[in-house]
């Protein structure tokens, strides 16, 4: 009996336009999608007609839905997995999924799309030869110091995913813990309407955000990069 296959499918994470030719076409013929937020992806689908039925999927309701998945797949039919942006399983749902399949020898199969941690690496102008991604760090200041403390001796750059909300927390915190002349990228809302980089000494990187009133007014999803040395 010929089994389903699952598709990981990398989509946008602002521009609608950044989605591959063969994303679409997947998610055309897949007999349903799976998504995080089924609202939001409605209107990638809608952009590109695709009619595909969308099923929520969310680390909460894993064990709810795995037998209908298992079932559909078992039944031959392929599937496909997104998040509400970029590629799936990158601080989203869908591990307890993806292991679950292959420990059952079920076809995972990944489409290549945005990330926003590696389009960030990428204009960031700190070394990508090593690089450790830590996601959100925890909200507890002594955890964050922790994970900070561990890895900034291994001399790879770091990457860290943070809110608006606590982002001159995390800045304060990789001065005190790195140094005020510490170099970092900032990068946020990759390819969405308010765009920004900034590149510099952490220290100015609070001062001008401290001057344009950030504080006040946060807003935006950011991608903090900073390499623990001397480059």
């Amino acid at each position: 009996m010929i089994k389903g296959k699952l598709y990981v499918v990398g989509t946008p994470i602002g521009n609608l336009s950044d989605i591959t030719f063969r994303a679409v076409s997947i998610l055309k013929k897949v007999h349903f999608v799976l998504a995080e937020d089924t609202r939001e992806s409605k209107k990638l689908l809608d952009k590109y007609k695709i009619n595909t039925e969308l099923i929520s999927y969310r680390d909460q309701n894993h064990s709810k839905i795995l037998e209908k998945i298992v079932e559909k797949l078992d039944m031959g039919l392929d599937l496909a997995l997104i998040s509400d942006s970029g590629t799936p399983l990158i601080s989203d749902p869908g591990y307890k999924l993806v292991r679950y399949l292959r420990e059952k020898e079920y076809d995972v199969i990944a489409l290549p799309g945005p990330s926003a941690l590696v389009s960030a690496l990428s204009v960031s102008g700190l070394p990508t030869d090593r690089f450790v991604f830590l996601g959100f760090l925890p909200k507890s200041d002594s955890k964050r110091r922790k994970i900070l403390e561990e890895y900034k001796d291994l001399r790879n750059t770091i990457i860290i995913y943070e809110s608006p909300n606590r982002l001159f927390k995390l800045l304060n915190l990789l001065k005190e813990e790195l140094g005020k002349d510490v170099v970092i990228s900032l990068s946020k809302d990759i390819s969405k309407l308010r765009e920004r980089y900034l590149f510099g000494e952490v220290v100015n990187i609070i001062d001008i955000l401290e001057d344009e009133g950030f504080e006040e007014n946060p807003h935006g999803e950011f991608v903090c990069i900073v390499y623990p040395g001397k480059l």
